[in-house]
């Protein structure tokens, strides 16, 4: 059986396939985009792959890469071609998430102060990950300005970035890793 070819050469000149089949550059927006969306994925892979993660966490970070994927596969479509509506993130979707930040929050001390990332090594990836979350939700602020994005996409990656903060909040405590606060005038 022959293996899968893995290199093409037909990116070599700085283009790239869109589902649909048209090619753009890859520094296009849109790429950018979906880029940022993969790279969040990865981030989230690294997380769901640390050893103090649990399985009902590693089970919802999967849900949520499996998500990801979805939304790169959308993004990398140009509307009209196939999709308009992004497949899978309704009212359902965020709500899920809404209920996972709820029910770790409930275990967390009240917040006070601005919580720097750190701690434990999972909390602190967990916030690298919020924050290729927050930069992947600009990309696609950004890309709706031109083209049309489906909103729900957009409260989906909005909350997402909530999630991964009350996560990074929820590993430090569970772990027993104390939450570092800014300090203003630090010395």
């Amino acid at each position: 059986m022959k293996k899968s070819i893995v290199y093409t050469r037909t990116g070599d000149l700085g283009t790239t396939g869109l589902v649909g089949g048209e090619r753009v550059k890859k520094s296009s927006l849109r790429v950018d985009t979906y880029g940022t969306v993969d790279e969040l994925n990865s981030c989230i892979g690294v997380v769901a792959s640390m050893s103090d993660i649990t399985q009902d966490i590693r089970t919802e970070l999967q849900w949520i890469q499996n998500k990801l994927f979805n939304l790169g596969s959308y993004l990398a479509t140009n509307p009209g071609d196939e999709m308009t509506q992004a497949p899978g993130f309704g009212h359902d979707t965020v709500s899920r998430l809404e209920h996972e930040i709820d029910r770790m929050d409930e275990s967390l001390p009240p917040l006070t102060r601005f919580v720097l990332p750190g701690g434990c090594t999972s909390a602190a990836y967990a916030n690298v990950a919020r924050s290729v979350c927050r930069r992947a939700e600009r990309r696609i602020v950004e890309l709706a300005e031109t083209s049309w994005v489906d909103p729900d996409t957009l409260r989906f990656v909005n909350r997402l970035s909530d999630y991964l903060f009350i996560l990074s909040r929820y590993l430090n405590i569970s772990s027993n890793s104390a939450e570092i606060f800014w300090q203003k005038e630090s010395k």
